[in-house]
């Protein structure tokens, strides 16, 4: 009997040697990455990755509390409601299209309330881009305080290192950048490309980020979206009012609004400890419809002013605009129905919706998983809802 061993080749010595390297080095990368995302942007994009409505628990978060007492949100006669182009009811749709809350109020009064797959009337549900909504409305609160002068101030008259790095700065104004109209570069693309998408939501130092990667690309004048303008708007407000900004919204919006709970707003990171300004607000679908509330009533709401009409005029377009800067889509932050005129929204990522009706005194608030199927146009849904309140009246 032949006893002699079988000798390896040297060659497939050699793959396994490189293809355990390989893997050892895939799995430390990983196991580093997952006990450093709250240190490394880096890491959080490799670990996280594509965003969720479940981001809300993975970053720290800042609390905004809510006053003494709830402001008034009475119910009011049940309202069903039928869909152009469905055959389905409108309850069946939403539950079919990764819907977690869906609020209608008329007339001041809740006439629809519904809550799918999980959702409660107790949960706080993520706003994602809607929180540029109240950063908007943050900074309308401060000028109307005598803590920015204008819209039309330089964003340097309150970040002069901007103007350090490039004098271009200079020609930027708070107005620009609430119309999203600067000309500072950003493109868009997520992991694994590391681009502005990743930094401005995964960034561990925000300040930092906004203060320091940011370039001009152009004159101010084409709008595009941009997710830095968010960022300086809140850095500018934490300089005004020597505060962070959760700290600014709860007393000078969340509680004069009457907030039935504590909202959230997530940071970038607990060392950095600046808020997402660009997509973090967490809070119950009632309240989202009260920050509604307070637009469809040019700014007063529970027996207060809150923010001037004037701003909410400007910010949401009842204010024709005259500068071609204008997205005629846009304003402060704030989407408008264009096929609607006199209607906006407050919009993000997953399709969480603040549609705002004037004309038929109705505020629709629509959050969600994700968007839905294909053949749903949330607007349409929220005009179907709005007109057909509007008759009934």
């Amino acid at each position: 009997m032949n006893t002699k061993r079988r000798r390896v080749p040297r060659w497939f010595l050699l793959v396994a040697g490189v293809f355990g390297v390989l893997i050892g080095s895939v799995l430390g990368v990983y196991g580093w990455a997952w006990g450093s995302t709250d240190e490394s942007t880096f890491a959080r994009a490799m670990i996280w990755r594509e965003s969720d409505v479940g981001d809300q628990h993975r970053f720290p978060a800042r609390r905004i509390p809510a006053g003494d007492r709830a402001s008034p949100l009475r119910a009011g006669a049940a309202a069903d409601f039928v869909v152009t182009g469905q055959s389905k009811g409108l309850d069946e749709l939403l539950r079919e299209t990764d819907t977690l809350a869906f609020v209608v109020v008329h007339e001041d009064r809740l006439v629809r309330e519904r809550y799918f797959d999980g959702a409660s009337r107790e949960g706080l549900q993520t706003s994602f881009s809607a929180a540029k909504s109240f950063v908007s409305t943050l900074v309308g609160i401060a000028i109307d305080a005598g803590l920015i002068e204008s819209v039309e101030d330089p964003v340097t008259d309150y970040l002069p290192e901007l103007e350090e790095r490039d004098p271009q700065f200079r020609k930027i104004t708070l107005r620009d950048l609430l119309t999203m109209s600067s000309g500072i570069r950003y493109r868009e693309g997520g992991f694994p490309s590391l681009g502005d998408d990743t930094y401005t939501y995964y960034g561990v130092d925000l300040r930092d980020i906004a203060l320091n990667r940011v370039r001009i690309e152009g004159p101010p004048g084409l709008w595009q979206y941009n997710n830095y303008h968010p960022l300086l708007l809140g850095l500018v407000l934490e300089r005004v009012t020597g505060t962070s900004v959760s700290d600014f919204m709860a007393t000078r919006l969340w509680q004069p609004l009457g907030a039935e709970a504590d909202a959230t707003w997530n940071l970038d990171s607990e060392r950095s400890g600046f808020e997402k300004l660009e997509s973090g607000v967490n809070a119950r679908p009632v309240d989202y419809a009260r920050f509604g509330l307070l637009f469809l009533h040019n700014g007063e709401w529970n027996g207060r002013r809150i923010v001037s009409a004037d701003w909410v005029r400007a910010a949401t377009g009842a204010e024709p605009a005259t500068d071609s800067a204008y997205y005629h889509g846009y304003r402060y932050f704030w989407w408008l129905d264009v096929d609607r005129p006199g209607r906006y929204y407050a919009m993000g990522k997953y399709g969480q919706y603040i549609y705002v009706a004037p004309d038929a005194d109705t505020v629709v608030v629509r959050l969600g998983r994700d968007w839905g199927v294909e053949n749903i146009a949330w607007l349409a849904v929220f005009r179907d809802v709005a007109d057909q309140l509007k008759r009934r009246s």
